[in-house]
């Protein structure tokens, strides 16, 4: 008899702590940062606007929910940051809709509300969203120092496409190679230049600066612009789509985590291209740190506290 109640006791002791257990993991398994899926990553390119939008969506995120938020920043350019969205390396990052229609999926863009709901379209295919986009219309241009504007007299694309023979073009890798890019501008203004040199976006206005390239790249909201003292000629056939920036997130992310789309809403709207030109400056320019320019912002706009 003693023994049997001495078993019984084990038995029950047994069943309480396996209880205490089970509960404590399913206690666990709802805790942000637990390493159970409350976690999402946010990726960005590799340049410095692409990194203050994606800080900007991150902060966001961690003050309006329990969501752990990881940050990997600078992962490369648009297609290495589109392949990791997709193959769920990162769940969500910013990106533009000329960008999403033209390079990812090779279609045909409109203006600019015609390629927002193109881009909207587009991604459901790969099972991802494109939410409400932040305001800014980072368009691709091209630029020149002054002087060589002076020289030549160049005010638009087809100016220059006439002395392109004499000139050296250094812009982006990835811009060398895409459909909206330069391989789209030659055929469409025959514009064919002496030389052409690939270099990360950082180094593409010192280069031109310096003499080593007559034309770059640029973007309408890069601060770079005013610094360098450059003259952004016309797209008088109007090669370039529309940019505009938001955030293009996993469907099955926003199925785990729908207060996302909410979230990130509240930046519809929220940035000019002035403002995006000064944030860069910012970081450019005076040295500051990405996360936090775009914390600082978030509060400026009474987004966040």
């Amino acid at each position: 008899m003693k023994k049997t109640k001495k078993t019984t006791m084990t038995m029950v002791l047994g069943t309480l702590v396996s209880l205490a257990l089970l509960l404590a993991a399913c206690g666990s398994s709802g805790s942000a940062g637990s390493g159970s899926g409350k976690e999402i990553t946010i990726g960005s390119k590799n340049f410095t606007e692409n990194v203050l939008l994606a800080h900007m969506m991150a902060d966001l995120i961690e003050a309006k929910s329990d969501i752990k938020v990881k940050r990997t920043m600078n992962l490369g350019g648009s297609n290495v940051v589109w392949n990791a969205l997709k193959n769920n390396e990162v769940q969500l990052y910013p990106d533009y809709t000329g960008t999403i229609v033209a390079n990812y999926y090779q279609e045909q863009t409109g203006n600019s509300d015609e390629t927002l709901e193109k881009t909207k379209e587009l991604v459901k295919q790969d099972h991802l969203a494109f939410l409400e986009p932040f305001g800014i219309n980072n368009t691709y241009t091209l630029a020149v120092t002054r002087e060589t504007a002076d020289k030549y007299n160049l005010k638009t694309f087809s100016d220059l496409a006439k002395v392109s023979q004499d000139m050296v073009l250094g812009v982006e890798f990835e811009f060398l190679d895409r459909d909206d890019g330069y391989p789209g501008i030659q055929k469409l203004y025959s514009m064919n230049f002496k030389d052409t040199k690939g270099m990360d976006h950082g180094i593409m206005y010192q280069a031109i600066e310096d003499g080593e390239t007559d034309v770059t790249n640029a973007y309408a909201t890069d601060a770079q612009i005013k610094v360098h003292n450059l003259v952004i000629l016309e797209d008088d056939k109007e090669f370039f789509p529309p940019y505009d920036a938001g955030p293009v997130v996993r469907q099955d992310t926003l199925e785990q985590f729908p207060e996302l789309t909410e979230i990130l809403n509240a930046l519809q709207g929220q940035l000019t291209e002035e403002e995006m030109q000064e944030l860069n400056a910012q970081v450019d320019l005076e040295g500051l740190r990405e996360d936090e320019v775009a914390h600082d912002f978030l509060v400026r706009k009474g987004l966040i506290e």
